[in-house]
């Protein structure tokens, strides 16, 4: 998927779309931003699948982007799933990058990178939910693999990075007190703008007491999640991210 946006006449339209595959996007009616919602149509991830989204912000545009609903890793017979996600901002855009979360299944192999670039004068908001195996259908004990990597960069030069990579007892792994001491369902999420110094007290409160936010810079403040299922994950999650975005997330997220 290759998706960018423009600002003309004061309203955020779509420069150019281009789709293919199994990647489809919607999008939602609305005068403030553009929303774009990806599909998934294939129904999920499993080992030798190859996922590409890029995505712009043009200048003074504003670009929100989510998905249809949770994604699935499910068990990999051979092969990694591999999907490569690249964003950029340009002067005075605003960035919303609002995944639901990820499901990892028992034996999935999955090796994610999500790459967004920012300039000084624009704002992004950017999340990674992620639960590891369906306490709800007994599946309790997660073994497979799993990479997940987040750059962001302020015109080309990196300013954060972030690196996951479990291999194997995934689950034991969790379980260890550094790592998290047993939950099963974790988010990162990321403020660049000028508002970050004055949203770090708002999000403090919004968080539970398996969750701290920081900030790392003066306009760059990240926050990070811990919760035992997925219900409490939203539960958490979604007022942080409405203190983030300043608004209602996408209806996608309560469908």
């Amino acid at each position: 998927m290759i998706l960018s946006t423009k600002c003309q006449a004061g309203q955020t339209r779509i420069n150019r779309l281009r789709t293919s595959g199994a990647i489809k996007v919607a999008f939602s009616r609305r005068s403030d931003a553009a929303e774009a919602i990806m599909l998934n149509t294939s129904g999920g991830l499993t080992g030798g699948d190859r996922f590409d989204a890029t995505a712009r912000a043009g200048p003074a545009s504003r670009l929100i982007l989510t998905t249809q609903a949770a994604e699935r890793a499910y068990r990999s017979q051979s092969g990694t799933a591999r999907v490569s996600t690249r964003h950029s901002v340009a002067k005075g855009a605003v960035l919303n990058w609002l995944p639901q979360e990820l499901i990892v299944f028992d034996g999935a192999c999955l090796d994610r990178r999500l790459d967004v670039d920012v300039t000084e004068d624009s704002e992004a908001v950017l999340v990674d939910p992620v639960v590891f195996g369906r306490r709800a259908m007994g599946e309790t004990k997660v073994f497979g693999t799993f990479r997940d990597r987040i750059t962001l960069t302020r015109n080309g030069a990196p300013i954060y990075w972030d690196r996951i990579n479990l291999t194997g007892p995934i689950s034991a792994h969790l379980d260890r007190p550094a790592i998290a001491s047993g939950m099963t369902a974790i988010a990162s999420a990321l403020y660049f703008g000028p508002r970050a110094e004055a949203l770090l007290p708002m999000v403090r409160q919004a968080l539970p007491g398996t969750g701290g936010a920081s900030l790392v810079a003066p306009n760059l403040l990240t926050v990070r999640l811990l919760t035992a299922d997925s219900f409490l994950l939203r539960q958490s999650l979604v007022p942080v991210l409405e203190c983030l975005t300043e608004a209602a997330l996408p209806k996608s997220w309560s469908l």
